[in-house]
C-alpha cells in the first residue's frame, strides 16, 4: 500500500471526523443509543451490530456524545475503503485501485452515510467490502492457467456474508448476488458441486443464529416488519421512478452518479467478461431493483447504496482507462467534483451547527435567509443542551421525582434517551403505536400506576390520522379525539385519557446562533390508569 493510499485514507478519516464532531445526532443515531442501553441478540428493526458499533465509542470514552457514538463508524468505513481498494487492485491494477479509492472517498453519501453517521450501513459495508475482496481473490486467482476450483475461502466468504446480515438485512442481497454470479458463470458453477458449499451453509447459519433465535422468540417480527416494506402500497408511478433515480444520482453527486450509470448500462452486453459479470451481479440488481421499487413506494436513500458502492469498481476501471488517454480531463473532473462537494458539505455543516444562513442568526451571512421555523436542520436537536438543562434546577428535581420518561414519537424518544440516558437509569420509553424497539425494552404493564415525565417538541407533539386509526384498531376510541383542520391532534389530549392528569411544567429552549430554533415541551403525567396499547412487543 503506497503513500498515496495512506494519505487518501487518513485525510478522509480526518475530514469525516470533523463532521462527526460538529454534526448534531440524527434521528436514527439517537434511537440506536437505545440499542446500547438495552443489549439484545437482535432488535425489532435491525440486527445487533449497529448497537455494537454505536457502543464502541461509548465504552471507550465513557460518555454518550455525537462524536463518541460515531467512533466505530469512522473506523469501520476506513476499513471498507481499504478493502475496496484491495479488491480493485486485485481485479485490475494498483493505479486503478488508487483511482477507485479516491472516487469512492469523494462520494458524499458514502462519506457521510457510511462513514460518519452511526447506522446499520456501517458494519454492513465493512463486512460487505471484506467479502468483495475475499471473493475476488477466490473467483479470480492471479494464476488463470488452471480451471477454477473452489477452496476453503468459500466458507470464509459465507461467514462474511453472515456478518453483513448481522449489520443490516441487505447482507442477504450480497449473498444472492454471489449465488447469481456462480450460476451465470460456467467455470464458477463448480461451487455448487464442492464440499466446501456445505461448510459455507453451516457457517452462514451459525453466524446468523443470533438474529434467528431472537426472532423465533419474538414472533419473527423483524422479518415481518422488513418484508412488509417491500409490498406495494399503490399503483406504479413512472414519475416516482424517475424521482428515485434522480435522488440516487444526487446523493452520489451528479458528476459521479451519471457516469456510474452510464458505465454500467453501456457494458450490459459484456457477459463474456467474468470480472464485469461479477461486479454487475453484485451491484445492478441492488441499485437497479431499489430504483424500480421507487415507482410504487418510497425508497430510503441508503437502500440502493451498497449496489452503487460495488459499482464503483467498474467506474474506477473505466475512469482509469480514460485517464490513460486524457489525464488532464480526468484530473480536472476529480478536482472540480471534490472541491464542489467539500464546499457544499462545509456550508451545510456550518449552518447545521452554527446557523450560517439562519435568518437573524449571530454571524449569519448577509443576515441569513432561512427562518428556523422553515429550516429542517433544526430537527437535529442538540441533545447536550437538553442534558445540561436536566442537570440543573428545577428540571433535575423533576426528573428525580418521576418513575419514567416517555415521548409520543420513537425518534424523539431516542433523542431523549441519548440526552438523559447517561444521567438517569429510569426507563425511557415511547407511547405510540409505532414504537419499534421500545416495544421490547420494557412491558406496557410496567408503567401502570406510575408517574411519568412526558417530553415532546414543536415538531413531534401531535398525533396524526394514522395514529388515531391505529389506536381505534387496538380498541381505544374517545369522542374527544377530534382531529383539527390540519388532520392532527395534540398527543397530550390523548394521554389525558390514560393518565389521571397531565400538567404542563414548562419548556426547554434549544438555541443556535443566538436564537431559539427548537423547543422541548415538558409535562408531568401522574398515575397511568391502564397500559398504553401496543400493536406488538411485550404487553
Amino acid at each position: 500500500m503506497g503513500s498515496e493510499v495512506v494519505w487518501i485514507l487518513l485525510l478522509g478519516l480526518l475530514g469525516r471526523g470533523a463532521i462527526a464532531w460538529f454534526l448534531p445526532p440524527g434521528f436514527d443515531e439517537a434511537y440506536y443509543t437505545g440499542y446500547v442501553r438495552h443489549w439484545q441478540m437482535s432488535y425489532f428493526d435491525h440486527p445487533l451490530l449497529v448497537g455494537w458499533v454505536t457502543g464502541l465509542g461509548v465504552v471507550l470514552t465513557g460518555d454518550v456524545t455525537q462524536f463518541s457514538i460515531r467512533i466505530g463508524t469512522l473506523l469501520l468505513f476506513t476499513g471498507s475503503l481499504y478493502f475496496l481498494y484491495r479488491t480493485s487492485c486485485h481485479l485490475f491494477d494498483p493505479a486503478t485501485g488508487r483511482l477507485t479509492l479516491l472516487i469512492t472517498s469523494l462520494v458524499p453519501f458514502f462519506g457521510v452515510g457510511f462513514g460518519v453517521l452511526t447506522l446499520p450501513d456501517s458494519p454492513l459495508m465493512f463486512f460487505w467490502s471484506a467479502c468483495l475482496w475475499l471473493a475476488s481473490v477466490e473467483f479470480f486467482p492471479t494464476s488463470e492457467e488452471q480451471p477454477y476450483r473452489p477452496t476453503a475461502r468459500v466458507v470464509a466468504i459465507a461467514a462474511l456474508v453472515g456478518l453483513s446480515c448481522l449489520g443490516k438485512y441487505h447482507g442477504f442481497l450480497l449473498g444472492l448476488g454471489l449465488v447469481l454470479f456462480c450460476l451465470l458463470s460456467p467455470p464458477h458453477r463448480q461451487v455448487f458441486r464442492s464440499g466446501w458449499l456445505w461448510g459455507a451453509i453451516t457457517v452462514f447459519a451459525l453466524v446468523l443464529s443470533p438474529v434467528a433465535i431472537w426472532n423465533a422468540q419474538h414472533d419473527w417480527i423483524s422479518f415481518r416488519f422488513q418484508g412488509a416494506r417491500a409490498i406495494p402500497d399503490g399503483g406504479y408511478r413512472v414519475g416516482d421512478l424517475l424521482l428515485t433515480f434522480l435522488v440516487g444520482v444526487a446523493y452520489l453527486f451528479p458528476s459521479f452518479g451519471f457516469p456510474l450509470w452510464w458505465t454500467q448500462v453501456r457494458q450490459l452486453g459484456r457477459w463474456g467478461d467474468p470480472k464485469y459479470l461479477w461486479i454487475l451481479c453484485l451491484s445492478l440488481p441492488i441499485y437497479g431493483g431499489f430504483t424500480l421499487m421507487g415507482g410504487y413506494r418510497q425508497v430510503l436513500p441508503s437502500w440502493p447504496m451498497p449496489g452503487y458502492f460495488g459499482a464503483m469498481l467498474w467506474l474506477g476501471h473505466q475512469m482509469a482507462i480514460a485517464q490513460s488517454r486524457h489525464p488532464r480531463l480526468i484530473r480536472r473532473w476529480l478536482v472540480a467534483s471534490g472541491s464542489t462537494i467539500a464546499a457544499l458539505l462545509l456550508v451545510a455543516l456550518l449552518h447545521v451547527r452554527f446557523g450560517l444562513i439562519q435568518r437573524d442568526g449571530v454571524g449569519a451571512i448577509a443576515g441569513g435567509v432561512w427562518a428556523p421555523a422553515d429550516d429542517p436542520s433544526t430537527q437535529l436537536i442538540d441533545v447536550a443542551q437538553v442534558r445540561a438543562a436536566f442537570q440543573t434546577a428545577p428540571w433535575r428535581e423533576v426528573l428525580d421525582q418521576v418513575d419514567f420518561v416517555f415521548s409520543n414519537n420513537f425518534f424523539f424518544a431516542g433523542q431523549m434517551m441519548m440526552a438523559l440516558g447517561s444521567i438517569t437509569d429510569k426507563p425511557i420509553t415511547c407511547f405510540d403505536t409505532d414504537i419499534r424497539g421500545f416495544a421490547y425494552w420494557s412491558r406496557a404493564q410496567d408503567f401502570v400506576g406510575r408517574e411519568g415525565l412526558y417530553l415532546t417538541s414543536d415538531q413531534f407533539q401531535y398525533f396524526d390520522q394514522r395514529a388515531i386509526a391505529d389506536l381505534a384498531a387496538l380498541g381505544e376510541t374517545n369522542p374527544a379525539w377530534q382531529l383539527g383542520p390540519e388532520q392532527r391532534l395534540p398527543a397530550v389530549q390523548i394521554y389525558r385519557t390514560f393518565f389521571q392528569d397531565v400538567v404542563a411544567l414548562g419548556q426547554i429552549p434549544i438555541r443556535r446562533a443566538g436564537g431559539t430554533v427548537q423547543t422541548v415541551r415538558v409535562y408531568r403525567a401522574t398515575n397511568l390508569q391502564r397500559p398504553y396499547p401496543r400493536p406488538y412487543g411485550y404487553p
